[in-house]
């Protein structure tokens, strides 16, 4: 089992930025360096929907086009955490935002959510004008 929690979240003001983490435990391999990982968001009245990923080696990464050349997914394999660096945040990106991953060596990025099986608990952002 692997136990995911995010942290970072809150109130920002448009154009303002974030950093969301997502912490590991649990039986996570020594490292994270066999496993996809991903953000995902859900808005008000919304469906989950894919933020960004990584590939299992953190070589491939995907950003869905709303936040495509503002966030920047990343991670500390030593750390066991996961990153997501939100710039220049809009009030379109207020959600709640949930980290998955999977144990998958070699995989490509993955952005569907019935692909991961590990599941934070989500971290609220709001975003004011």
């Amino acid at each position: 089992q692997v136990q995911l929690v995010e942290s970072g979240g809150g109130l920002a003001q448009a154009g303002g930025s974030l950093r969301l983490s997502c912490a590991a435990s649990g039986d996570t391999f020594n490292t994270l360096e066999t496993f996809a990982m991903g953000w995902f968001r859900q808005a008000p009245g919304k469906e989950r929907v894919i933020v960004a990923a990584l590939s299992w080696n953190g070589g491939r990464i995907y950003y869905a086009d709303s936040v495509l050349g503002r966030f920047t997914i990343s991670r500390d394999k030593a750390k066991k955490t996961l990153y997501l660096q939100m710039n220049n945040i809009k009030r379109e990106d207020t959600a709640v935002y949930y980290c998955a991953n999977v144990y998958k060596p070699y995989s490509d990025y993955m952005i569907e959510e019935t692909e991961y099986p590990y599941w934070g608990p989500g971290t609220q952002v709001t975003v004011s004008s």
